[in-house]
């Protein structure tokens, strides 16, 4: 861990000195031998939990607390970069904290540091676990460079949630140096805006409400952690039955992020019949992914303002979806799941939805008409599902890698509706699996009455209606299993 020294103040009575170092850090989480501060133990009595308050906010130098023998002074001796400003921010608005740490030879070692809902201090963002939301904030961010830390600026400009314009200001002023620089400065206009006695009430409630959108998004950087070739194939065997050649592909994703730490250049293209298992794919490889996903259905799409929302000149104004599904995932990593590609095209007189698809694929950012300011997108993956190649596109087509989906062959419908279907309903009803049997021949059935549907999702109900109707039985009639023949079969689902 570099260590820096961070520029003091003259000694005198009046200017308190700084007394702590610096230290760079991208940890997420806290511990005694990763702490946030270190504060100067040496003739004090700290507890595991300790209470008090930090003190001297111009230079943010000590921690005040209470012992047997009176108030204590502890001086802080390093401080993570990330939390210089809390420090100040909690210091200046005398709020009452827990520190939670560990005695270590060079002092106490803070890994916690909690709201007291007591004792007197301004509770300056009334909403329970504000403080606990910008230090995890902080925590997921990457350290500051050296000299942004040094810098002695002010940041002005639910669940918990940032919403009011107190908690708003309070998160930049401690906070803001997680966002990235256009999103800052974005912000201080947009506070100053809902400040202001000089516009007017609507244009202040549109500052607000596209504020609490942004703050509440957490802008990661995208730099991704290696991933497991191995889980990610157990992933995809747990989601799909053969398909050895997208899983091959998904793989070749895999281990490109490996070597390279970011996103490959291109998305995936499914294209295929309906009820082969697209969406399922596209879940697992956000799983695989660690992301939050959000699906973006372009069959509902006719309008290009319903994906880039509509300006805030029109009293009724709004973000758009992509918007949305950026402030649903409350990150700006994720996965975006774009069903019916081949239906992007159908605008209806006001533009083509397909064109504003182009500019979030490009990776290159995105902005939305409502919120008015550019949003990364270097960590957004696209996957996107069609029945119909013809139907999508050459720009569109060339933004992504395309995988074609072959329909099941009837040994292949036989394997998944008996070892996968039919277990997963009767396991979901609560059935054993020895209670609603197939024979040979019933088995055959089934594939037989399916063999001119696509996909397996007219198999996936025909399990359901078996599995029902072997439940009938057994409860109505007493029975204690039903073997389906053919026959039964057809009399069942026919």
């Amino acid at each position: 861990m570099t260590v820096f020294d961070f520029n003091s103040a003259p000694e005198d009575k009046q200017a308190p000195v700084c007394t702590y170092h610096i230290f760079y850090t991208d940890e997420s989480e806290t511990s005694p031998e990763k702490p946030i501060l270190v504060l100067d133990s040496k003739g004090k009595n700290f507890e595991h939990h300790s209470c008090g308050m930090f003190t001297n906010p111009v230079k943010r130098t000590a921690f005040e607390f209470k012992e047997e023998s009176g108030m204590v002074s502890a001086d802080i001796l390093q401080l993570d970069a990330r939390f210089v400003s809390l420090l100040k921010w909690l210091g200046e608005n005398h709020i009452n904290v827990r520190l939670s740490g560990a005695e270590r030879e060079d002092g106490y070692a803070v890994y916690k540091i909690r709201e007291m809902a007591f004792g007197g201090g301004e509770k300056l963002s009334a909403e329970d676990g504000f403080l606990q939301f910008m230090i995890d904030r902080l925590l997921s961010s990457n350290a500051p460079t050296e000299e942004i830390a040094d810098e002695d600026t002010e940041e002005t400009g639910d669940s918990m949630k940032l919403t009011s314009i107190q908690s708003i200001t309070d998160f930049m002023n401690c906070a803001g140096r997680t966002l990235p620089d256009n999103i800052r400065l974005w912000a201080r206009r947009n506070l100053a805006v809902a400040r202001s006695n000089e516009v007017s009430p609507e244009e202040r409630r549109h500052a607000q409400r596209a504020l609490s959108m942004m703050m509440n998004i957490q802008w990661k950087n995208h730099y991704f952690e290696a991933i497991d070739p191995e889980e990610a194939r157990r992933i995809l065997d747990e989601t799909l039955y053969g398909m050895e050649r997208v899983k091959q592909r998904i793989i070749e994703t895999i281990i490109q992020i490996n070597r390279t730490h970011t996103l490959p250049a291109y998305g995936l293209l499914l294209i295929g019949p309906a009820g082969t298992g697209k969406s399922q794919i596209a879940y697992a490889v956000a799983r695989i992914l660690k992301l939050p996903w959000t699906t973006l259905d372009m069959s509902s799409i006719n309008d290009p303002e319903q994906l880039t929302g509509s300006s805030r000149v029109y009293a009724n104004a709004k973000p758009g979806i992509i918007m949305d599904a950026f402030a649903m995932a409350g990150e700006s990593n994720l996965v975006f799941i774009i069903n019916e590609l081949d239906k992007a095209a159908a605008g209806k007189g006001n533009g083509n939805p397909a064109d504003v698809l182009l500019t979030l694929l490009d990776n290159l950012g995105f902005t939305d008409n409502y919120i008015e300011c550019m949003i990364p997108t270097v960590g957004v993956y696209p996957i996107a599902t069609a029945n119909e190649k013809d139907q999508i596109s050459a720009p569109l087509m060339s933004r992504f890698a395309v995988i074609e989906i072959p329909d099941y062959t009837p040994e292949e419908k036989k394997v998944i509706f008996s070892q996968y279907a039919l277990p997963k309903v009767l396991k979901r009803i609560g059935m054993r699996e020895d209670e609603c049997v197939l024979t040979d021949d019933g088995l055959d059935e089934v594939i037989r009455m399916h063999e001119d549907t696509s996909g397996i999702r007219d198999l996936e109900q025909a399990a359901e209606h078996i599995a029902a109707n072997a439940l009938y039985q057994i409860e109505v009639n007493h029975v204690d299993r039903v073997a389906f023949n053919a026959e039964m079969i057809r009399e069942l689902l026919d």
